[in-house]
């Protein structure tokens, strides 16, 4: 299991983007959450088999149709054992 925290920049918020990474998360059996933040870039941490949390990473580079992602911040963290995916 392992763990990354994204920050998700450009537009972002108001165009589906928690609701489609939780749909996807959930579909590839990840766990985590994902939030908005006050800058406009959206925040998510990502839980689960690596290969499933590596293919949610690649998805947040791209995130709903309308999303206009300009660069996502990745960092590694230690797992926590999450359970679930919920949005803020």
């Amino acid at each position: 299991m392992i763990r990354r925290r994204v920050i998700v920049h450009g537009l972002v918020q108001g165009v589906g983007y928690r609701f489609s990474c939780q749909m996807q998360a959930e579909n590839l059996g990840v766990r985590g959450w994902a939030r908005n933040r006050p800058d406009g870039t959206v925040e998510a941490v990502f839980e689960g088999d690596a290969t499933a949390v590596e293919q949610m990473v690649t998805w947040t580079r791209r995130g709903p149709r309308h999303a206009d992602v300009t660069r996502v911040d990745v960092a590694e963290e230690r797992p926590e054992g999450l359970a679930g995916f919920d949005t803020y």
